[in-house]
């Protein structure tokens, strides 16, 4: 599976790293800046495009942020992806395998941002690990 067009960039910097919070949060879109206007337009988010890496993120007021990715073969519509912080993406990866989810993709820098992981639990579900660079 590919997930460079996945490119995480709009995260809450005020959580906790040893809780593993819910920090953002990526929706499959059909066009991703259409959907942008979407809920811009509906719920009042802030919406911002990062021209780099053509993602289109959001921020709703007391939630975490995220982004729309295109829908595609490893994104069909529907896909949720919450991203969970994680201050050892390594080890938090080595404790999912060993007690039954799997890596879809290690962890891999965002130029200038941090760097994330995927992985699947054991029931299929897509989540993703972020820790922030420095």
């Amino acid at each position: 599976m590919c997930y460079s067009s996945l490119i995480p960039v709009v995260w809450l910097k005020e959580a906790e790293m040893s809780e593993h919070p819910i920090v953002h949060i990526d929706l499959s879109a059909v066009a991703a800046r259409d959907a942008g206007k979407f809920y811009e337009q509906v719920f009042g988010w802030k919406i911002s495009v990062d021209e780099t890496f053509d993602y289109v993120m959001f921020h709703a007021e007391g939630g975490p942020g995220g982004g729309f990715m295109n829908i595609g073969p490893d994104n069909p519509a529907g896909t949720v992806i919450p991203y969970l912080q994680s201050a050892d993406i390594e080890g938090d990866l080595q404790r999912i395998e060993q007690n039954g989810g799997e890596t879809v993709q290690p962890k891999t820098e965002i130029a200038g941002t941090g760097w994330f992981a995927l992985f699947t639990d054991p029931s299929g579900n897509r989540m993703g690990l972020f820790t922030w660079k420095g």
